[in-house]
């Protein structure tokens, strides 16, 4: 069982994952910078190294923010997360980066391929690979291009009881399209690669395969929505190959009843939108 020191403990997808790691083979120290609950490490990864929670076979980090001081802390965070894998004896580092950085070309986009974020959050996320990647000297180092998470991401994470959700209409009469990754998937996932026996690569597209339609999410999940037509800049479609994480810890291919499901589990089961 590896033991995993979990950077971001707090935010929305670290406290999902407290829920669920415990019933899968990973032993985590959830880290917190303030409040921390009963069990929990305490550490200000901007204020200092880590303290000695006992050697760690890898560090997961989740730390950041979308917007403001969370986003411009981005590659800070990622910096430390790498200082403390070497204090506490980790020989691996998986780090939470985004679909964002690969911008508005629809794809699907590999790993290899060209970089050009069209949001401040995709760029922090970029440059924040760039940075650990070019300090990660014998450390295995994995930049994780996270897809659209259900019930984290802005759609279903952006429910709000007794306000009726707007949705895009493209000229094709289509909504937007995103790579999507159930809750629980995800959670399996992360764990299955802390604990991998191979080398991992240095950059990862994280996802199920398959892309999925907005518009289909919110009908399986019973959701009434008005639609909007599609402003000039909003992407249509964003898809990425998923053929490198198959080869490491395969997965089954995304449908909306499948992830509304596990939506359903985890976030709508823990007080959040209500409305459903």
């Amino acid at each position: 069982m590896s033991r995993v020191l979990v950077m971001g403990a707090s935010g929305r997808i670290g406290a999902y994952l407290r829920r669920v790691w415990p019933g899968l083979a990973v032993h985590a120290v959830w880290q917190y910078r303030a409040n921390a609950p009963d069990g929990g490490f305490l550490w200000s990864p901007l204020c200092g190294p880590v303290p000695d929670c006992g050697p760690v076979d890898a560090v997961l980090c989740l730390s950041g923010g979308a917007s403001g001081e969370g986003l411009a802390h981005t590659t800070d965070l990622a910096l430390a997360a790498l200082s403390a894998a070497r204090r506490l004896g980790a020989g691996r580092v998986l780090l939470a980066s985004s679909s964002a950085v690969y911008g508005t070309s629809p794809g699907p986009h590999d790993e290899a391929g060209p970089c050009q974020p069209a949001s401040a959050y995709g760029a922090a996320k970029l440059g924040m690979e760039q940075a650990v990647l070019s300090q990660a000297d014998a450390l295995n180092v994995t930049c994780l291009r996270v897809g659209n998470v259900a019930g984290a991401d802005a759609l279903l994470g952006g429910l709000v009881p007794g306000r009726v959700p707007r949705l895009d209409r493209f000229a094709d009469g289509r909504a937007p399209r995103r790579c999507y990754i159930g809750p629980l998937t995800l959670a399996r996932v992360l764990a299955q690669l802390c604990g991998h026996p191979d080398r991992l690569p240095r950059v990862l597209n994280l996802a199920q395969p398959g892309l999925i339609c907005m518009d289909s999410l919110l009908r399986a999940a019973g959701v009434p929505w008005v639609w909007q037509p599609a402003p000039a800049a909003a992407l249509a479609e964003l898809g990425m190959r998923l053929d490198r994480l198959q080869r490491l810890v395969p997965v089954k291919p995304a449908t909306p009843d499948a992830l509304i499901a596990e939506w359903r589990l985890t976030w709508a089961g823990h007080g959040a939108n209500e409305c459903l």
